[in-house]
Formats: C-alpha cells, sequence, structure tokens
C-alpha cells in the first residue's frame, strides 16, 4: 500500500523560502504522480501543484505559478516543493497527496500526515 511522508515545513518571515518533500513507499510508488494541496483554518482546500511519475510533466495552481516550483527525485521517489517569495496569506497545513496520474492528482486518492507553514513577522 502507497505511504506518503510529507516534512519540511516551520515558521518563515513574509519574502522567505522554505522547500517541502514528500517520500513515497510502498507498492508501485515509482508510478505514481505526486502533489500537493494546502488548508487554512476556515478556509477550503486549495491545490498548490502536482508531477508526473514517469516523466517530468507538471500542473500548478494561479496561487503557485511564478512563486512555487515542484521536482522530483524518480530514483529516491521523492517530491519537492520549492515555495519562494512567501506570503502571509501562504499560511496552511500542506499535505502531499498520490494518484495514477498528475492529471488525476486533484483528485487526492492518498495522503501524507500534513506539515504546518507559518508565514508571519
Amino acid at each position: 500500500q502507497l505511504r506518503l511522508v510529507d516534512s519540511g515545513g516551520g515558521l518563515v518571515q513574509p519574502g522567505g523560502s522554505l522547500k517541502l518533500s514528500c517520500a513515497a513507499s510502498g507498492g508501485a510508488s515509482s508510478g505514481y504522480a505526486l502533489g500537493w494541496f494546502r488548508q487554512a483554518p476556515g478556509k477550503e482546500r486549495e491545490f498548490v501543484a502536482g508531477i508526473n511519475g514517469v516523466n517530468n510533466d507538471t500542473t500548478y495552481s494561479d496561487l503557485a505559478k511564478g512563486r512555487f516550483t515542484i521536482s522530483r527525485d524518480y530514483v529516491l521517489n521523492v517530491a519537492y516543493l520549492q515555495m519562494n517569495s512567501l506570503k502571509p496569506e501562504d499560511t496552511a497545513i500542506y499535505r502531499c497527496t498520490a494518484s495514477a496520474t498528475v492529471f488525476t492528482i486533484r483528485q487526492g486518492h492518498y495522503w501524507g500526515q500534513g506539515t504546518q507553514v507559518t508565514v508571519s513577522s
């Protein structure tokens, strides 16, 4: 069974950067697309970004374009979300997700435990 472990959250000042990690293991983990959602208290869950399991095809939400970059180590089965120019509105719990393809990543078939990102002065 697929297992996802996400990490890398923390407290940063506005304009700072964080790099999140999502480690996939179990089953055919190397074949899954990986991505990220986020959810702030009192707000709806938002999709952030995804990357395919067999090539580097990526998809980004509007909130991530120009500031966030998703990448993947296909040997270690780890996806990364590099977040730059962070704003207070980026404060949320970020959760890694997985799906069969990057085109279905928004369905959230599998989930990591979540990591807290807080952007504050």
